[in-house]
């Protein structure tokens, strides 16, 4: 026996070391079950999530979750009728109404240097009433 020879064990190492780790999407993170299906995967286009940044996790963006409405942050260059179609494809629900909102970056000052924030907009989704989106779950 060599020095050298590997054993079962080093086998299964290699072995394991080259399978990729799950990667987790936008859809992981907000749906209900939390697992998503390959067929799923790939019915949802890129171009959803890049309409769709983020929700908006404030005080008044839950007072309105009561009322069955969401917020999303949104892409600068985004309108209303990309917004309702990346909530239906991603959330598979279909929007009521969509109010966008579009917010100018605040001046801001750093000792003698000054710069301005992101301008960014807002879209506020209606939703029927028995619909809902589970974006505030584990936050």
């Amino acid at each position: 026996m060599g020095i050298f020879k590997d054993t079962k064990d080093d086998k299964k190492k290699k072995k394991d070391i080259g399978k990729p780790e799950e990667e987790k999407s936008m859809k992981d993170l907000y749906t209900a079950s939390g697992e998503m299906k390959k067929k799923d995967a790939k019915k949802v286009s890129g171009q959803a999530y890049r309409v769709l940044i983020k929700p908006m996790v404030t005080e008044k963006a839950t007072n309105l979750g009561s009322s069955n409405q969401y917020v999303f942050m949104v892409g600068i260059d985004t309108n209303k009728i990309e917004v309702a179609k990346a909530i239906q494809e991603v959330y598979g629900v279909k929007p009521i109404s969509v109010n966008i909102i579009k917010i100018k970056g605040k001046k801001v000052n750093r000792g003698r240097i000054t710069g301005k924030r992101k301008d960014f907009k807002k879209a506020v989704i209606t939703l029927k009433k028995g619909d809902t989106i589970s974006v505030y779950e584990g936050v």
